[in-house]
């Protein structure tokens, strides 16, 4: 929006809505969510810039209300994705000033407690990696959806190496076909809904699509469990794994994936006489600071990112 020869571009919302639902059947089972929301809402609301009008401001701290009404009418247990987009169809057809809503969630891992091989019916663990998701919907319908992992740590001691790379005067690291290869995971991934009408209607289909995401990265970065997978550089595993889930989900268009490379050093003590302690790829330290940095964004050909 220009006024006065200035170019104004604005947005507002309410950040780190934090909420607990729980859903108890008939039966005496429980489930529950926690879920980190943030909301940004773009709107005519340009008077309150330019002339002290509030009148078009939607208060943040209605937003933040909002989140708790939203999640007290889920009578049934919903995906975080099919909350976020539940918010962010209130705001944009409950507020004609309001133009597009874009909603953050990040759900808290807790998992059922399972008892001598039994889950229990209301007790619950913290678990590590994260379900996050980003909506932005527009007040015409349309859509635009990422879901994501976040703090998924894996590590595997053997089947990894990294040889080949630029030597000069700097590089002072071995080449090896044998090292410690850990990662904290962080992915999102696009969905090709470009609509909140073309969506599926299959209950917790996103629960279940997030699920089979994380397996489908795992099981790439791991490879079986006997024979394992060899890895010749992050890079390379990455790529394998983005490719996968654009392989097995076809309703997803693009995946990120960033994957710092988390150092286990090989320990050797000596002194200048003799050797106290020579590695045999057994004893390591660990350390993740400096670490390796390595991202990258895999996509269909022809679809937006």
């Amino acid at each position: 929006m220009k006024y006065s020869g200035l170019n104004l571009e604005q947005r507002h919302g309410k950040a780190r809505v934090r909420v607990a639902r729980v859903w108890r059947s008939k039966q005496g089972h429980h489930s529950m969510v926690e879920w980190n929301v943030s909301i940004s809402l773009l709107s005519d609301c340009i008077n309150g810039y330019f002339h002290d009008d509030n009148s078009d401001i939607v208060a943040t701290d209605t937003m933040k209300n909002t989140v708790y009404v939203k999640a007290k009418e889920c009578s049934d247990q919903v995906s975080v994705e099919d909350f976020a987009i539940q918010l962010a169809k209130h705001f944009v057809s409950y507020y004609r000033q309001v133009t597009s809503a874009i909603v953050n969630i990040v759900e808290k891992p807790w998992e059922r407690v399972h008892m001598d091989g039994q889950p229990h019916e209301h007790g619950f663990k913290l678990g590590s990696e994260r379900h996050t998701t980003e909506v932005i919907v527009q007040k015409s319908g349309a859509l635009q959806m990422t879901s994501g992992v976040e703090g998924l740590a894996v590590l595997k001691t053997t089947k990894s190496g990294f040889e080949g790379f630029i030597r000069d005067k700097y590089t002072v690291l071995p080449e090896t076909r044998e090292r410690i290869l850990a990662t904290e995971v962080t992915g999102s991934w696009r969905y090709s809904y470009e609509s909140i009408f073309s969506l599926p209607q299959k209950p917790l289909y996103f629960n279940e699509r997030y699920l089979d995401a994380k397996k489908v990265l795992m099981d790439t970065f791991f490879g079986c469990p006997k024979e394992g997978v060899y890895s010749p550089s992050v890079q390379s595993t990455l790529y394998h794994m983005a490719k996968a889930v654009l392989s097995r989900f076809h309703d997803v268009s693009s995946i990120k994936l960033k994957m710092p490379n988390i150092h286990f050093l090989p320990v050797n003590i000596s002194t200048k006489d003799n050797i106290i302690v020579k590695f045999d790829d057994d004893v390591y330290l660990p350390t993740d600071e400096p670490h390796g940095s390595i991202e990258a964004t895999l996509s269909r050909v022809g679809s937006k990112l």
